[in-house]
């Protein structure tokens, strides 16, 4: 079984930052995509970043570009999501993914991502 378990959430105040964590087993951290996405209530999952197993690769939605760095640490079996200059608006649930194909703009897609995480809450308050 492929388990992928975030943690880093909670509560801080706009402006704060966090970094989120997702420990993976051996098995999914060797695929060649890591994905963070989110999910408001009574909103779709969003893709947030994503990182190639290399790290050569990243990429960001257009809301968090500048504020957020996605990384890695392979001998940790690690992905991380620093999150800086947060706003209301960042307020969600946070999911790791991992998918089995190397992806760049189609690892923008929940569908293209073949195990995920639990999720860790992120609010932020004004």
């Amino acid at each position: 079984q492929v388990q992928l378990v975030e943690s880093g959430g909670g509560l801080v105040q706009a402006g704060g930052s966090l970094r989120l964590s997702c420990a993976a087993d051996g098995r999914s951290f060797s695929w060649p995509t890591m994905g963070w996405f989110r999910q408001a209530p009574g909103k779709e999952r969003d893709f947030v970043a994503l990182i190639s197993r290399s790290s050569f690769s990243t990429s960001y939605a257009d809301s968090v570009k500048g504020r957020f760095t996605i990384s890695r640490d392979n001998a940790k079996n690690t992905v991380y999501l620093q999150m800086n200059s947060l706003k209301p608006e960042d307020t969600a649930v946070y999911y790791c993914a991992a998918s089995r194909n190397y992806y760049t703009n189609l690892g923008r897609e929940t569908k293209n991502y073949d195990s995920w995480g639990q999720g860790t809450q992120v609010t932020v308050s004004s």
